[in-house]
């Protein structure tokens, strides 16, 4: 399936390569339709023509004022959330100024009274995504709107906020950006930007290359069969449909002309002629290229690992056969990683039972160390989870094909209808081995501090790259989460048009099970210590995680917003030394 911006897909006849010229374009002067050739079939699209959004506040029916508080009812450095009467705003006093932008987080909602202010901005308590108080512009991720900005102004010593009520209600704003001009222009085999990948990191590259401005062409290309999704929630909404967690609608796509091929999957890359070449044969040109390909799942080595009904989770669909297929039978999840314990959480209620197996004697011992491994497990085992530790799976038996039981090799068997594999997963770079790209002994792309390769106009970003940590000195680190693939998919689109920007964010993830969230901020990779605050048996708690003297990770429990407040020292390149937490 080719997903290009769109208002119909047809089949046509493809025309000769000397005839094409004197037909791109329609009399009116318009483009034409253009035709991809995939597979030897040929399609095309016409690009629509949208209306440019007017600004909101031309229509006064949408604009509301209202006077929200007093001037000395606010201290520099305090936030508010006021009410307009048709929607709320954040209300913000920092360095004698006001401002006020949305109340909600874009990415889940969160509200942002509850978050951290810092140095003009203000950083979400869930997820730790940070926007500029005076513009609302997104600056850390994960989220890919920014804030809507409402004008604040004073008179008699009282604070007035004009806003539109559309932002009020939305609390949201797309940044503007910028169209492709005359596709028709194109040869349709080649491209200026090419993005091998369409998860986070590819998309918010090429949101970024319009927002920028960028106006040539821009293809993204994927194995999956849907647009970009919320990956995240694949282990812990697992009954979610693709077009729920879609990042962006189809619309959004045409609007700003970002062509998305699907289900495609590059065999090769040849950096001399700059040259994708598809699995099926198909060949693209480049000017610049990002590859963005993510991870594959590790596979069990057992016998039995093609069974029916052994599942390593990469879709929705896959998310959603496992949830139908799980409901009142027995679930076995082999690897109690983030993926394998959301997956339990989740079909806990479900299942008629749920084992977890792992080679570890706690989960997330190494992430998160044994005593919070400990607690996490400890409430799993309240709601009816069963661990197998300390041990791996040996066989898979069948019954008329289907998986039927998980044999350990501590000789231990557990029925099971369902196998849930979540073991990691290694870098999906294997197409690249001949391409003369750095890649390192474990298949990560090794890159800069702007998302560059060891080849010119080649930039890698997301789970399949080692980059530069500002945070740990530089050290080469592969960090593979959500927020991440988001900002090395800016940085890269930044240093495609030449602005010399180098990565710094601080990592930061969150892991959500039992109705319960574990936030993380840093990069905890070798700590030596963990110094705990709060209870561990309530699940109420704030680990630190230091190496030798200094904090370098911190993992909480019900204690916001100190994962987003310990973010946001480490961002302002402070330390924190052990003797300030203990």
């Amino acid at each position: 399936f080719l997903f290009v911006p769109a208002v119909e897909v047809k089949i046509e006849v493809v025309i000769p390569e000397k005839e094409r010229s004197k037909e791109e374009m329609s009399p009116n002067g318009k483009a034409s339709p253009l035709i991809y050739k995939v597979n030897g079939t040929a399609r095309h699209y016409h690009l629509e023509e949208h209306p440019i959004a007017s600004n909101p506040y031309h229509n006064p029916k949408d604009i509301v004022e209202a006077s929200v508080c007093h001037v000395k009812d606010l201290e520099n450095g305090q936030m508010r959330e006021v009410d307009l009467g048709c929607g709320k705003a954040l209300l913000i006093k920092e360095g004698g100024e006001f401002h006020a932008v949305g109340h909600k987080c874009p990415h889940y909602g969160a509200p942002l009274v509850k978050g951290v202010l810092s140095k003009g901005r203000v950083r979400c308590p869930w997820h730790g995504a940070c926007f500029n108080i005076s513009t609302g512009d997104i600056e850390d991720f994960p989220s890919l709107d920014s804030l809507p900005r409402f004008q604040v102004k004073i008179e008699k010593e009282k604070v007035y906020i004009r806003a539109s009520k559309q932002a009020l209600q939305t609390q949201r704003r797309t940044k503007m950006m910028a169209k492709c001009i005359s596709l028709s222009n194109y040869n349709l085999s080649s491209t200026n930007v090419l993005i091998i990948g369409a998860g986070a990191a590819g998309l918010v590259c090429a949101e970024t290359l319009r927002q920028e401005g960028f106006s040539d062409r821009i293809v993204m290309c994927t194995m999956d069969r849907h647009l970009p999704y919320d990956r995240p929630k694949l282990s812990k909404s697992m009954d979610s449909h693709p077009e729920q967690i879609a990042l962006r609608s189809k619309e959004f796509f045409c609007t700003y002309d970002i062509e998305v091929l699907t289900e495609m999957q590059v065999a090769a890359v040849d950096i001399k002629s700059k040259v994708a070449v598809f699995k099926d044969g198909f060949k693209m040109e480049y000017n610049k290229l990002l590859i963005a390909t993510g991870n594959t799942p590790k596979a069990l080595s057992c016998k039995g690992k093609e069974m029916e009904n052994v599942f390593n989770i990469r879709t929705p669909e896959d998310a959603n056969r496992v949830v139908k297929l799980a409901t009142s039978k027995n679930v076995v999840i082999v690897g109690a990683s983030f993926l394998g314990m959301e997956v339990a959480a989740y079909l806990a209620e479900r299942a008629h039972s749920v084992s977890v197996v792992e080679l570890e004697e706690v989960p997330f011992k190494k992430f998160f160390g044994e005593r919070v491994g400990r607690a996490v497990m400890k409430m799993f085992e309240s709601n009816r989870v069963k661990f197998y530790m300390q041990t791996e799976v040996s066989e898979l038996r069948e019954q008329d094909g289907k998986l039927k039981e998980v044999v350990l090799k501590s000789g231990k068997v557990l029925r099971a209808d369902v196998c849930v594999v979540g073991v990691g997963a290694v870098p999906a770079t294997g197409f690249l081995k001949q391409s003369g790209i750095n890649i390192d002994s474990k298949g990560f792309i090794v890159v800069n501090k702007m998302m560059q390769t060891n080849i010119p106009g080649v930039f890698a970003a997301g789970d399949a790259v080692t980059f530069p940590l500002a945070l740990r000195n530089n050290k080469k680190v592969n960090v593979p989460h959500w927020q991440m693939a988001h900002m090395h998919g800016r940085i890269a689109a930044l240093n495609m048009l030449a602005h010399g920007t180098e990565i710094s964010t601080v990592p930061y993830l969150w892991t959500a099970v039992f109705g319960k969230s574990i936030r993380y901020a840093g990069h905890g990779e070798g700590f030596d210590d963990v110094v705990i605050q709060g209870d561990l048996d309530e699940l109420k708690f704030v680990a630190f995680y230091t190496k030798s003297d200094e904090v370098v990770a911190v993992a909480s429990m019900n204690y916001d917003p100190i994962v987003s407040k310990v973010a946001e020292v480490l961002a302002a390149g402070r330390t924190i030394r052990k003797r300030d937490v203990e």
